[in-house]
């Protein structure tokens, strides 16, 4: 198995991700995460695996002084549009992370790393560089498919030939990540590395509910409640991603 990227299906992968309310919750977990965790001044940021660079731009905005990297030509390219029509600057590599120490010299205030880990081959080995990269004051951005949510849904759905196979990777050409993370072999990877300061769930009950329901309700009410419920302690690790900060030890 080799690392996923996105070539051949980045307008899809734009369209199915931003353009509903998935989008703008994870979106919104994400940035009241941030908003929260880091110090009022402006900031050095990597964003590792940065897409259409939608955090980056967020960031940008607010002042901090932003570097995408990103595999994908059409992905990196859709992000340099981005920045130009929001009138911001910022640094784009087009690079895998495996390239990324040999072309980057100093450590980063923060380092944002969301939904990579569950396209690559082998998840755990860009902890490593992802600790190199960021500065000893300075914090992770972690978000990752979560493997728990995936099986609650299919116990919901009754797919329990599925769950007894232990089947989880999407199909070859899908968009759903190849390798699901369990997040208490990811903290094990993680100890005496990282600390975890905060963790949240994203989608953590959107994902559940009846299409019927989906569609009635008013995206500010998913929202509001998605960002009210994305740390409760029942609810939390069902989110459909899993958004850790975390500090280097």
């Amino acid at each position: 198995m080799t690392d996923r990227h996105f070539d051949e299906l980045a307008t899809r992968f734009a369209e199915k991700i931003y353009g509903g309310a998935k989008g703008a919750i994870r979106l919104a977990v994400l940035q009241a995460d941030l908003s929260e965790a880091l110090p009022d001044r402006p900031l050095r940021v990597l964003d590792v695996g940065a897409g259409l660079g939608h955090m980056a731009l967020w960031l940008a905005q607010r002042g901090h002084q932003v570097t995408l990297a990103e595999p994908a030509e059409p992905m990196i390219e859709g992000a340099r549009e981005r920045f130009a029509a929001a009138g911001q600057a910022a640094t784009f590599i087009q690079a895998p992370w495996q390239d990324l120490l040999g072309q980057l010299t100093e450590p980063y205030d923060l380092v944002l790393c969301h939904a990579v880990l569950e396209w690559l081959a082998d998840p755990h080995a860009i902890l490593p560089v992802l600790h190199q990269l960021t500065a000893p004051e300075g914090r992770l951005s972690l978000a990752f498919y979560n493997k728990d949510a995936l099986v609650y849904r299919n116990l919901l759905k009754g797919h329990f030939r599925k769950l007894r196979k232990q089947q989880f990777a999407g199909e070859k050409q899908s968009l759903t990540p190849q390798r699901p993370l369990d997040p208490r072999e990811l903290a094990t990877q993680l100890d005496g590395h990282w600390e975890v300061e905060s963790s949240s769930g994203v989608r953590v009950f959107h994902d559940y509910m009846p299409v019927e329901f989906q569609a009635k309700a008013e995206l500010v009410d998913l929202l509001e409640m998605e960002l009210a419920y994305r740390r409760h302690p029942a609810f939390a690790g069902l989110g459909r991603y899993l958004h850790w900060v975390c500090r280097p030890l």
